[in-house]
């Protein structure tokens, strides 16, 4: 079955077999019927498991190749359920130019418990080795990565995984199953913040895990189920409603995502745009090897190069909203060093290129023309 019929079909036959609704039902219920003690339909509690959510890590597990989905409250939730497969000692090596969120949760919670997270530099696939030891237990990959647009080779991280005899993970979020699919390239586990370009629409906060191995899959369901920051039945239903259209949402944001890099690159009053699709953008070629395209994240500075001509920039703009998160089908506008990096102390903010007059741009699927007007307009 081919990616564009997956959105769609992938994962979801028969999933109504009362009355063969077309869509999922909402099954929404906290509990369920037993003819006798342990005597059920395959669903007893609905933490432990609900039809409507079923479905939607069902289609999860068809976008990314995998063999086993599961879907929490939030990214941050899925990323926490990730990380209880260590403990006190283990050492986890992550991208140095990551979401702020990841970073306030590794450092913030999970280095209290004992867990030592080395964050380095992956443009460079070949110098990782040096920081593996024995405590090493996993590689936190984001690529690309938020928001420097960063491309790690994912093929690469899981040979040296391999080698070790570690885990890989992918937070796939930026470039989603349509354009980069991390399980055929060697990783163990892919991460996706459902919150956005997966529901696609900014109305649901959702999480979710995808994996091969099923040794693996039962200790996340272990934990998953352990620990409760599962999704509801409404919000499954929201975001497998918004899979059957990412393929031509994520056509659209591509589109648009390379009309307003080239505009930006092209504008006096911008200093450096951040767009793996330019051919001078680092690991560009491995870009084009391992993503099917570029995808419709873009972040710049401005020429001008302070924090008051970053927010004057984005208070100006009336297309693009100035909010958090990215990947639903309107256009927003962030500035990561007050918003979603603000958690990452300023010294260890700037080390990666995130300075104070960078601006994030989730390019959504309106007019091309309409974006790029309204750009020009506050950019003057």
């Amino acid at each position: 079955m081919k990616f564009n019929t997956k959105t769609i079909h992938g994962g979801q036959e028969n999933t109504d077999p009362a009355y063969g609704s077309v869509m999922p039902p909402i099954y929404q219920t906290s509990t369920y019927r037993q003819d006798t003690p342990g005597g059920h339909k395959g669903f007893e509690y609905s933490r432990s498991g609900n039809p409507t959510r079923a479905a939607l890590e069902r289609s999860l597990a068809s976008l990314e190749n995998g063999n086993f989905g599961l879907a929490f409250g939030s990214g941050l939730a899925a990323i926490d359920a990730v990380l209880k497969l260590f403990g006190p000692g283990d050492e986890i090596i992550s991208t140095n130019d990551l979401y702020g969120g990841s970073y306030r949760l590794f450092t913030g919670i999970f280095e209290k418990l004992g867990i030592k997270f080395r964050f380095v530099s992956m443009q460079n696939s070949a110098e990782i080795e040096q920081y593996i030891n024995l405590n090493t237990k996993m590689i936190w990959v984001e690529t690309p990565t938020n928001p420097m647009m960063n491309i790690i080779d994912i093929e690469a991280m899981a040979g040296i995984s391999k080698k070790h005899g570690l885990l890989l993970a992918v937070d796939n979020t930026f470039a989603t199953p349509y354009l980069q699919q991390p399980l055929d390239l060697g990783a163990d586990i892919v991460m996706h913040s459902a919150t956005k370009y997966l529901g696609g629409h900014s109305d649901v906060i959702m999480g979710s895990l995808v994996v091969k191995d099923q040794e693996l899959a039962q200790k996340l369901y272990f934990i998953q189920n352990a620990s409760g920051a599962v999704c509801g039945p409404q919000d499954s239903f929201l975001v497998l409603r918004g899979i059957k259209t990412l393929h031509l949402r994520m056509q659209r944001h591509c589109e648009n995502g390379e009309a307003v890099a080239r505009f930006l690159k092209a504008h006096p009053n911008v200093e450096n745009v951040y767009w793996p699709g330019f051919q001078d953008h680092p690991n560009h070629e491995i870009a084009k090897r391992q993503m099917s395209g570029f995808g419709g994240m873009v972040s710049f500075t401005t020429a001008e190069g302070t924090m008051e001509s970053a927010v004057k920039f984005v208070e100006k703009l009336k297309v693009f909203t100035l909010a958090e998160s990215l990947g639903g089908v309107e256009s927003l506008a962030g500035h990561p060093a007050t918003m979603t990096h603000a958690s990452i102390p300023k010294k260890e903010r700037e080390k990666t290129g995130v300075v104070d007059s960078m601006i994030r741009l989730s390019v959504g699927i309106e007019d091309e023309e309409d974006l790029i007007n309204d750009l020009q307009q506050a950019l003057e």
